[in-house]
């Protein structure tokens, strides 16, 4: 797997200046990572101004107790992402005192180069272009009424929070909704908003529900100000259910866990085999070997040891260190898999070179008998214009080559994809509310 999500953030407010949130946003972002490994920020304002520390690392190597003293403040805000060395200066949050901004998304703004004030702009720098509009409105009106008009200039996917120096938060979530975004509480107040729900049950906070797509939130030391700005047109992102939420989440009120449950069984239904063993590649696919042996009665083994921390392979920048990773990172177990007929499950393949090196490790140096791959997701046949880093077209094997092409080159015997329609299915939503443009190379924005 080689697919990169944009970025994962959150935002909680106090509404008690005696509060210090650092903590609370350091452990959210720890729980966050799953959206982003390589690069973590988080700024505070503590009624003076607001303090940002970040730069490139995980976030429990990146941030020390000294960084985190740093950053006195009763609001904060933080961001997880890949590191992306086109935008090495861009790490987020976006902090400015003399602006008295701290802005963080996840998403892509696709205009930003036409509604940016700056003609020289860089090719990444939409979250640097997004939050200086949104402080220049910010000049001119209230929170709520700034932040609908820059949501009327962007066009794109994107969740949002903002800290201003007026002590308030800004919570915002395109009109699609395409990228999660959901808000919590502490007691009887709404304190904190998240890409995902279990970033919220990680800090003790309680659920409360999804930001509505085209809704606007501002936090004030006294209130909490609530707006649908925009008629809500849901095109949720169907890969959050396949592959970047964490399974414990709950993304647009969907538990991930059924959802990936649910495609376990339709691939038992659609793709059924003779074999002896399922074994899911840890950590996405195992829900959906859960279920598959469920459905079928077959046994479901524990094929693979990961060696190390969680660090997903996709997130490794180079060819060469997702190829090592591989390797390194899952350790086959000889018993589980040595002269059976196996049923290998994964959350998707993009170039193949993954699916390649674990067939090949388990039927040339383990001695699996045959090896039966099945796809928790459709065809992968379409890069994303929503800040996804997925491969060009011509990388992607699936746009290229049927199942059977596909199973000689992975050295597998037999191969197959999730159908479209059992992935709507298994998210609980029409097909007209899902974004599913990966699989089909037909996005919502220019309908």
């Amino acid at each position: 797997m080689k697919i990169k999500e944009k970025c994962g953030v959150f935002g909680i407010y106090a509404f008690d200046q005696k509060w210090n949130v650092s903590r609370f946003v350091y452990y959210g972002l720890i729980a966050s990572q799953n959206r982003g490994q390589e690069t973590c920020g988080i700024a505070a304002f503590n009624g003076d101004k607001i303090n940002c520390v970040k730069g490139r690392g995980m976030v429990e190597e990146f941030f020390s107790s000294e960084k985190l003293e740093s950053l006195p403040g009763w609001i904060g805000i933080g961001n997880v992402c890949p590191f992306n060395p086109k935008s090495a200066q861009n790490i987020q949050p976006v902090s400015d005192n003399d602006s008295g901004l701290g802005f963080t998304y996840n998403g892509k703004i696709l205009n930003f180069k036409e509604i940016s004030p700056n003609p020289k702009i860089g090719n990444e720098e939409d979250a640097n272009i997004a939050a200086q509009l949104l402080y220049e409105e910010l000049k001119k009106s209230d929170p709520l009424e700034a932040t609908e008009t820059v949501m009327e200039k962007f066009k794109g996917a994107y969740s949002l929070i903002a800290i201003t120096k007026n002590g308030e938060m800004i919570v915002a979530r395109d009109p699609m909704g395409i990228k999660p975004l959901c808000i919590g509480s502490f007691g009887f107040d709404h304190g904190a908003v998240a890409s995902e729900s279990a970033t919220l049950d990680v800090i003790g906070a309680d659920y409360k529900a999804p930001i509505k797509p085209g809704e606007i939130y501002v936090f004030t030391p006294y209130s909490i100000e609530r707006k649908q700005a925009f008629k809500p047109e849901p095109r949720y992102c169907a890969f959050e259910y396949v592959y970047f939420a964490r399974p414990d989440s709950l993304i647009n009120d969907k538990s991930v866990y059924e959802a990936r449950m649910k495609i376990g069984e339709y691939l038992a239904k659609e793709f059924p085999v003779e074999a002896d063993t399922v074994i899911g590649v840890p950590e996405t696919a195992i829900p959906f070997a859960m279920a598959y042996s469920d459905y079928t009665g077959m046994p479901i083994e524990m094929g693979f040891v990961r060696t190390g921390r969680s660090v997903r392979t996709a997130i490794k920048p180079t060819q060469f260190e997702r190829l090592v990773g591989v390797q390194l990172k899952l350790n086959p177990i000889r018993h589980a898999i040595r002269g059976k007929k196996v049923v290998l499950i994964d959350d998707s393949v993009v170039r193949g070179t993954t699916t390649r090196n674990i067939v090949n490790l388990m039927r040339n140096r383990i001695g699996a008998k045959e090896v039966h791959v099945r796809i928790g997701s459709p065809r992968l046949v379409s890069p994303c214009p929503f800040g996804v880093e997925v491969p060009e077209k011509d990388e992607l094997i699936a746009a290229n080559l049927t199942p059977d092409e596909v199973s000689k080159v992975v050295g597998a015997d037999t191969f197959a994809w999730l159908s479209l329609k059992a992935v709507i299915d298994s998210t609980g939503f029409p097909k007209e509310q899902l974004c599913l443009g990966c699989f089909t190379g037909e996005y919502p924005i220019g309908e």
